[in-house]
This record gives C-alpha cells, sequence and structure tokens, in this order.
C-alpha cells in the first residue's frame, strides 16, 4: 500500500525512540535532499564504467547497469560477481564527483548532535564518499564511525549478513536502536532484528530515481515515513528521546 509523501508518518503500532541509545543513518538519499544532486552524479559515473568495461554505448550501459541493479543490489555486486572487478577502484570512480551542490545542513546537524546515544552511518558506498559528504553537509563531528561496503565484506544492503556484521562490528543491541533509511525493502531485516525503523522518502518525486526507491510504503517493517529527516529528528523524535525511562 502507497500513500502519497506526507511531512511525517507513524504506524498505529510503531516502535518509540525513548528506548534509543544507539541512532543508525543511511548515507546517500538519507541525509542530503536530492537537490544536493549528490546521487545523479555517482549514477552517471556507474554507468561510464559499465561503458567502458563492456565498451557499450550510453543507452546500452545505462540498461545493462539497472539489470545489474534489479537482480544483484547494486551494480559493484554485479561487476564483481560477472567480471571480478578491482570494487575499490570502481568505488573511487564512481564516487569521484563535483560536491559544491552540497550545502551545509544546519539545522539537521543541529538535531543529530542532540541526539542522546551513539550516532553511525550504514552505507553501502564507501567510507571516503561517506565522510566527504557528511562533512560537506556539516555533520560528519557527529557521527562515532561509517561502516561501510568493504566493511560489509562488499555485501550489500539489504542482505542479512551486512546488518549483523554491522551490529557485531559496533556493538549494536538492535532493540535499543533506529534506523533512518531511504529504500523501503532496506528496512525489513532490520525491523525483523528489533530496530525501530523511520523510512525518509523525497517531499517531491526525483526523476533520477526509480519510483520504487522513493515510495511512501506503509508495510508493517516501517514504522515512521518522513520527507523531511531535520524536521522529524526536532519534532517526533528529540522530544521523545529526551524522556527518562521509567
Amino acid at each position: 500500500m502507497l500513500l502519497s509523501p506526507e511531512t511525517h508518518f507513524t504506524t498505529p503500532d510503531a516502535r518509540g525512540f525513548s528506548h534509543v541509545d544507539t541512532w543508525v543513518f543511511d548515507l546517500d538519499n538519507t541525509l542530503y535532499p536530492s537537490d544536493a544532486r549528490v546521487w545523479p552524479q555517482v549514477d552517471e559515473r556507474i554507468t561510464l564504467y559499465v561503458m567502458g568495461l563492456y565498451g557499450l554505448d550510453g543507452l546500452s550501459a545505462r540498461a545493462l547497469q539497472k539489470y545489474f541493479y534489479h537482480r544483484y543490489g547494486t551494480t559493484l555486486k554485479a561487476l564483481m560477481v560477472e567480471d571480478g572487478i578491482d570494487p575499490h577502484a570502481f568505488l573511487d570512480f564512481a564516487h569521484d564527483i563535483d560536491h559544491s551542490t552540497i550545502l551545509l545542513d544546519e539545522a539537521l546537524g543541529t538535531a543529530i548532535e542532540q541526539l542522546p546515544g551513539r550516532k553511525l552511518i550504514l552505507t553501502n558506498g564507501s567510507r571516503r564518499h561517506a565522510e566527504r559528504v557528511a562533512d560537506k553537509l556539516g555533520i560528519l563531528d557527529h557521527f562515532e564511525d561509517v561502516f561501510d561496503i568493504a566493511a560489509a565484506d562488499f555485501v550489500p544492503k539489504p542482505e542479512r549478513i551486512t546488518y549483523e556484521r554491522f551490529l557485531d562490528r559496533h556493538g549494536v543491541d538492535p532493540r535499543r536502536a533506529a534506523l533512518f533509511e531511504d529504500i523501503a525493502r532496506n528496512l525489513v531485516v532490520p525491523h525483523d532484528l528489533g530496530m525501530a525503523t523511520v523510512l525518509v522518502v523525497p517531499p517531491t518525486p526525483d526523476p533520477f530515481r526509480e519510483q520504487f526507491e522513493q515510495e511512501a510504503v506503509k508495510e508493517p517493517h516501517i514504522d515512521h515515513i518522513t520527507s523531511d529527516l531535520a524536521a522529524f529528528l526536532r519534532s517526533c523524535v528529540l522530544p521523545v528521546a529526551r524522556e527518562p525511562e521509567a
């Protein structure tokens, strides 16, 4: 079931935040808005990589890239399986983008800083990419660490082993954690593990992303939906998170 993107939505049986002591955020399309023009650049770089690897024209490379994405979850995983590429070289190429379009987000930075407890980034991208983007947003110093695709042994979300590796690496109790993520399917396993889940959707459709990636989906594994992360943290999370436990 779908609903039009709203500012905030909470399911009747949603897990709250009063018990949370670890706050986990996806990076791409979660911590920055679509007008930052980060993901379109990365997506284009991936297409260029596929063009060069297979000697294809742009349209053919794009079609193959999307086939890989739907079959394997990420183009990187597909290229590692199909051609045994060097994942580090791929990530360096894909994330070689212009960061000048990313603006300082003081509201988001203040909200994340005020969250009580640990803050971590969990991304299918590289650590370097996450750190550069978070630094431009002005939020990097608020995070304890980044768990990237290399730390996940190049197994991407939504694979269960990736979340388990993340939880084990950082000693996180999923029953005391919340995850903020922009793709609904990436919240299935975290919710099953006991995490409170928040789906972050764009306020208006992003033409550079596929429809399923930005749908505000009402499903049992999604506790909350927001189209404004900073406002959601400020109005829906912080007042509850600051309450002392009984």
